[in-house]
């Protein structure tokens, strides 16, 4: 007997769930290069022109086609070309002669690309939050070079090189920098190239794993954090250091920064701004340097670890930016961005912004600024506004010197969860209940961080505009995929310990089919998600499959059985 819909229906629905992937990123032109980077940019300054991207050499076939960027056939729209150029220079005058290093972060434009690596979804589910490939943002990381040379008009050689990437990692990108931005201004392009095909040889950054990267004689060791680090734990240490000669340069981490430098002129706002941060509000960080801008903005929107920033951020921010318009309207309220800026401009125009952050100028190394009260908003209208918090937010809790590095994990959402034993072979797994804001409130008398945490306020009242924040959204969607796999796990479990040849006996035709075709997309799902199960759970229903379809016709094995 022909099940409803026929066999053709069967064999398509089968060719889905039996389809390979996408090819090995390491089989496709510069596969491997674009596991860790997008493209490489060489950005100059022209007297008549401006910032501009090099032109470098063209393609294979390319007859007199100039192509922008490494590798030679990326392809970036206009807008993004000139994001990049203007973020990769200084905002306003420096007189400041030598190299500098910053971090810059600007919007896809042009729709989602196709990647050329194709793993994004392996990495981020395995990766830690904080670390996930970003689909709608990139972040470019510079070394800008500034030096006289009386062959140019303007008197001063001033280039930058930068590496774009989706991934944060922000330590080992500028370390790389430091190994081959010398070099490329020396030699030009054949070093950027050179230095392509030695990161398109790399092994993909796998989460959890420690990694050696060769590059211009050096071997970078590096471990790529997982989703299963624990908070606070130390790195892990250097491996497979006997067998390298010379010596690899080891990064001990891949994108922490020195929060304890980056924070030494804010100490005693650390409460304030982590508030901040935690509701989403709207922030800028007004500094002397695009490297000051970008580290105390990276610094701050780490702070929430191992909650995710799920706000915008610009590490730093020009009025050449394409959000300008949008960031600096008095027509609405501002959105919930942190944004670096340099150029005095926005003094005023970034006064409507309810808080502002101000740094002075950089200190000797080991030289703890002076700690300055909050300000109000009304005192930010000068040039020479003295550095400080300039914002009229009061905080929900009392100040204290211990620096909260991490929310406490809480117990209301593992009571959402369905009990185990309403979880039954025959019927779909029972649903998970719903958020209820006022239910968690009344928790927190008798489980609330009040209880462990030396900090004393209204603790009620900061989670109450925390729900309203775009972090608590996003913290709350990740645990809720979580709680929601591991109804999954369970339900595989409780079916491969189910007497499912009895069930069986009495079923139609069509009912069997139907079970079939279902348990293949649990087992295809189980292992494109990587569920919490055990291998010999999937095992024993991947036994009871081909135990079922054995008892069925011909034709209908033909379709459900291997191809």
């Amino acid at each position: 007997m022909e099940a409803p819909g026929g066999l053709e229906a069967l064999r398509r629905r089968r060719r889905r769930l039996s389809s390979p992937g996408a090819g090995s990123p390491s089989a496709l032109p510069w596969g491997r290069l674009s596991a860790w980077l997008e493209c490489v940019c060489a950005v100059t300054f022209d007297l008549e022109l401006g910032q501009a991207v090099e032109v470098g050499p063209a393609p294979p076939g390319a007859q007199g086609v100039p192509q922008l960027v490494y590798p030679p056939d990326y392809t970036l729209t206009e807008k993004e070309k000139t994001s990049i150029c203007y973020l990769s220079f200084p905002d306003s005058y420096s007189g400041s002669l030598g190299d500098t290093q910053f971090s810059f972060r600007f919007r896809q434009s042009g729709g989602q690309r196709n990647a050329l690596y194709g793993d994004d979804f392996e990495y981020n589910r395995e990766a830690a939050v904080s670390l996930q490939r970003d689909p709608a943002h990139y972040f470019g990381y510079v070394f800008f070079r500034q030096v006289k040379d009386s062959s140019v008009k303007r008197g001063y050689f001033q280039k930058s090189l930068v590496l774009v990437s989706r991934l944060p990692y922000v330590n080992l990108f500028q370390a790389l920098l430091q190994l081959i931005a010398p070099e490329y201004f020396d030699k030009l392009d054949p070093c950027l190239e050179a230095v392509c095909s030695e990161i398109d040889q790399w092994p993909p950054p796998v989460p959890g794993q420690t990694l050696n990267l060769p590059v211009m004689g050096v071997v970078i060791q590096v471990r790529i954090p997982s989703r299963l680090d624990q908070p606070g734990s130390s790195p892990a240490k250097p491996q497979n250091q006997e067998n390298l000669l010379p010596a690899p340069l080891v990064l001990p981490s891949i994108h922490e920064l020195d929060l304890f430098r980056c924070f030494q002129p804010v100490l005693i706002h650390l409460q304030a701004l982590w508030e901040l941060l935690l509701l989403g509000e709207p922030l800028v960080v007004m500094a002397p340097s695009p490297a000051a801008s970008s580290e105390m903005v990276l610094a701050l929107t780490s702070c929430l670890a191992p909650l995710k920033f799920c706000c915008d951020f610009r590490p730093y921010f020009t009025i050449h930016d394409s959000e300008f318009k949008e960031y600096t309207t008095r027509t609405q309220a501002p959105p919930s961005v942190v944004l670096g800026v340099t150029n005095p401009f926005f003094i005023k125009t970034l006064q409507h912004w309810p808080h502002i952050l101000r740094l002075g100028e950089l200190k000797m190394a080991g030289d703890l600024p002076k700690q300055v009260k909050v300000k109000k908003l009304a005192k930010l209208k000068t040039l020479d506004a003295k550095p400080g918090l300039y914002t009229s937010y009061k905080t929900f809790l009392h100040k204290d010197k211990t620096l909260i590095k991490q929310l406490l994990k809480e117990h209301y959402m593992a009571s959402l969860m369905p009990l185990q034993r309403a979880i039954t072979p025959w019927k779909n797994p029972p649903q998970i209940r719903p958020f209820q804001q006022e239910d968690f409130l009344k928790t927190l008398e008798h489980a609330g961080p009040q209880l462990t945490c030396v900090l004393k306020g209204d603790w009620v009242g900061l989670y109450r505009r925390f729900f309203r924040s775009p972090n608590f959204d996003g913290w709350y969607r990740q645990r809720h995929r979580e709680m929601m796999h591991k109804l999954e796990a369970l339900h595989l479990e409780a079916i491969s310990e189910a007497n499912i040849r009895s069930w069986v006996k009495d079923k139609s035709e069509v009912e069997v089919v139907d079970l079939v075709l279902k348990l293949q997309e649990k087992l295809v799902r189980a292992r494109c998600h990587r569920l919490p199960v055990k291998e010999e759970v999937l095992h024993r229903v991947g036994l009871y499959i081909a135990t079922i379809i054995g008892s069925l016709p011909e034709d209908l094995q033909a379709v459900l059985g291997p191809q």
